[in-house]
């Protein structure tokens, strides 16, 4: 079943170019495509205020790529958090529960979190 999955870059490098498919490497938990799909969908204006790059910090960008890697620097994190916590009380799923606290983390240690797409 396809995913989007959500993951802490332990040791951010400007420039990189993150291009492999590593969830294992960056501890990413799974969110359903459903899912997924509803919290874009849904809150498709509120991610166009989300600051993130798409696979380096070389390309910014605003919101989630859907299909492809997404980086969500330390600045973002607090309105991406709050976009989930919204979706999450309408819809009261676990894996945004997981999601939020992922957050939580790389905003506590001031990490970046990347996103693979499906």
């Amino acid at each position: 079943m396809a995913k989007h999955q959500f993951g802490i870059i332990e040791q951010f490098e400007e420039n990189k170019v993150y291009k492999e498919y590593e969830p294992e490497k960056y501890k990413c938990i799974p969110i359903s495509i459903h899912l997924m799909d509803y919290v874009i969908d849904s809150y498709s204006e509120n991610w166009k205020k989300v600051k993130t790059y798409l696979s380096s910090s070389l390309h910014q960008f605003y919101g989630l790529d859907e299909s492809g890697i997404t980086i969500i620097p330390p600045e973002s994190l607090n309105l991406s958090r709050d976009i989930i916590i919204d979706a999450n009380s309408k819809v009261k799923q676990t894996q945004l529960i997981y999601l939020i606290n992922k957050i939580e983390e790389a905003i506590k240690n001031d990490k970046y979190i990347i996103h693979f797409g499906i």
